[in-house]
This record gives structure tokens, C-alpha cells and sequence, in this order.
């Protein structure tokens, strides 16, 4: 892969969530479950009102399936009582478009299979929708974004300066690409002491809206866990691939605004000039579209909320820091 394909994430000491877990169905299963064997395809490509899903079915139960597809409510447990697809019949793979969803609203999902035994339930998905189809505020409007999704289904804008490309929206993910969880800490004197993976949000703050803003919060145990934070096709970037960045930027965009300027979206930050008149105007125009999410410190406390931000880079600095 060429350096002009290699895409970076801007993973942050800050990341951010937009709303997606993925729950596992703890109902019994019904006579019928245990005869049809089904499974639900992961929800993704989730916008503010539509989806995608689907199912497997790799055993029938020795009676013909006549009816499969995914079905959804705002309620837990959907049925095919609820709002539902249908995709063919017969055992096998199956995939779903999901319609009609309502903006900025929480729905659970999950394949169904019917044969003249009754209906089958695979496991349920809880999804959150986007709150909007329009280009985030944070970004460029003058600017071309591409996309590109994480395995919670989660949507991203990004963005291409000069050979690189970034994602100019914090990663969005409580799971690594494998499928695992990141631990989630909340306890200040835990998250300094913890020896393993650990995510959280600014403050611990819990609004959905805020949260898929400013992002989530990585320790380098997750930044740098082989099970990749980022989305497939994608990885953290290292600390000479940051200079790359700032390097094209000093070089090649207009030499009157500083580089913290070109990459700083022009909301959230309080512009301020120093002694030698050099400031913090926000121009964004690289794309960038950085955000002061704030940070948290080795001793788990949250500060500079609306004032500073900070990203890792994949490599360590030393023996005991990066």
C-alpha cells in the first residue's frame, strides 16, 4: 500500500461515540428457537433513518422456512408484530434494509424465521440513530468528505490532505475491530492505576448528543491493543505520519494561519491572542476539524473541556510513556 492510500485515524486522548451497542439476547428460546437455528447479521451503516442488518439460518428444524428478514421496535424484544423486512425464504444467508427510522431514536433488531412451526428469533442488536443527515457543523462545508464505517456501524466523515487521509470525526467505537469490548472505567483512581485497556467519556457525562460530539476517551493500552480500535482498511497514526500532516500543512495552505489554526474546526474553541499577537483564530482549512474535547490525565482527572484536545500517536516515546 502506497502513501497515498494510507489512511489514518485521528484517535484521540479523546475518541468519539455516537450511540451504537450491540447487546447480546439473554431471553430463553422458545421451542421453535431450538429447532431453527438463527443468527442476526451486525446492524451497520446506521444513519438517521435507515440501516442495514440481516440473518443466518443454518438450520430449518426439518420444516420449510416461508418467511425471514429482521424486524425492530423502540421496545426490547422486537416481533414480526413490529415493523419488519422480509427476504425470501429457505435457509441460508439474508441481508436487510432497514427503513423508516425515526431521527436520533434508540431500536432494538433482530432476524426472525418463519416456517409452519411458528417464528424464530435470532440475537438483538440496540442501535441509536444519527441525529442528523446533514454535514456535521464541526466540519468544512467548502470541503469534499468521504466515509467510512467501524464495526458498531457507526458512520464517519473523512477527509484526504495532501497524501494522507484522515478521519475528521473522533472514533466512535466501545469495541475493537475483533468484536471485544474496550473496558469501560468511570473511577479516577482506577483509570490511574489500571494496567489494562480502559475507555470512558469526558467527565463521565452520559448525553448521547455531547458524547458523539467530543468523543471517547482511550487509554494507549487500547490505542495500541493488536486487536485494532480502528475501523478495517484503517490503523492509528504514528508519530512520523503526524509530521506528515503538520509538515504538508506549514508547506501548502496559507502560510497567514498557523497550523493548529488550519486543523481547528471554527466552533468550541475561545479564540485568544498572546504577547506576540499570535493567536487561536480557527480557519479549518485543512478539514481537520479538530475539537477541544479535553483530556484525561494519568491521575483519571478530566480537564480543559472547551479548551484543549490531545491525540495519540502510535508510537511509544520511551520505555514508560507515548
Amino acid at each position: 500500500m502506497t502513501m497515498k492510500h494510507i489512511k489514518h485515524i485521528s484517535l484521540i486522548s479523546c475518541i468519539t461515540f455516537v450511540g451504537f451497542f450491540a447487546a447480546c439476547d439473554s431471553t430463553p428460546k422458545s421451542d421453535i428457537e431450538l429447532l431453527i437455528s438463527l443468527s442476526t447479521y451486525e446492524v451497520n451503516a446506521i444513519t438517521h433513518t435507515t440501516a442495514n442488518s440481516g440473518g443466518n439460518i443454518t438450520s430449518d428444524g426439518g420444516s420449510e422456512i416461508l418467511a425471514r428478514g429482521v424486524c425492530w421496535s423502540t421496545k426490547p424484544n422486537p416481533t414480526i408484530a413490529d415493523s419488519k423486512t422480509m427476504d425470501g425464504v429457505g435457509i441460508g444467508r439474508f441481508t436487510s434494509a432497514i427503513e423508516g427510522l425515526t431521527t436520533a431514536t434508540t431500536y432494538y433488531v433482530r432476524a426472525y424465521a418463519t416456517s409452519t412451526l411458528g417464528t424464530a428469533y435470532g440475537n438483538i442488536y440496540q442501535i441509536r440513530t444519527r441525529s442528523e443527515n446533514v454535514i456535521p457543523t464541526t466540519l468544512n462545508p467548502d470541503l469534499s468528505y468521504g466515509v467510512v464505517y467501524d464495526i458498531d456501524g457507526n458512520v464517519y466523515n473523512t477527509i484526504t490532505i495532501g497524501t494522507q487521509t484522515w478521519m475528521a470525526e473522533n472514533l466512535r467505537t466501545t469495541r475493537y475491530r475483533s468484536g471485544e469490548s474496550v473496558p469501560l472505567v468511570t473511577n479516577s483512581s482506577t483509570w490511574a492505576t489500571v494496567s489494562n485497556d480502559a475507555q470512558c467519556t469526558y467527565d463521565n457525562m452520559t448525553n448521547v448528543d455531547t458524547i458523539a460530539k467530543i468523543g471517547r476517551l482511550y487509554n494507549f493500552k487500547a490505542v495500541s491493543d493488536s486487536r485494532n480500535l480502528a475501523p478495517v482498511g484503517w490503523h492509528i497514526a504514528t508519530d512520523t505520519e503526524w509530521i506528515v500532516l503538520t509538515s504538508y500543512l506549514a508547506g501548502h495552505l496559507e502560510s497567514s494561519f498557523s497550523i493548529i489554526n488550519k486543523m481547528s474546526s471554527k466552533i468550541g474553541w475561545t479564540p485568544y491572542i498572546d504577547g506576540d499577537d499570535f493567536g487561536l483564530f480557527p480557519d479549518n482549512s485543512s478539514g481537520f476539524s479538530a475539537l477541544p474535547c479535553g483530556i484525561r490525565d494519568n491521575n483519571g482527572l478530566f480537564y480543559d473541556h472547551h479548551d484543549a484536545t490531545c491525540w495519540w500517536a502510535f508510537t511509544p516515546y520511551d520505555a514508560v510513556s507515548a
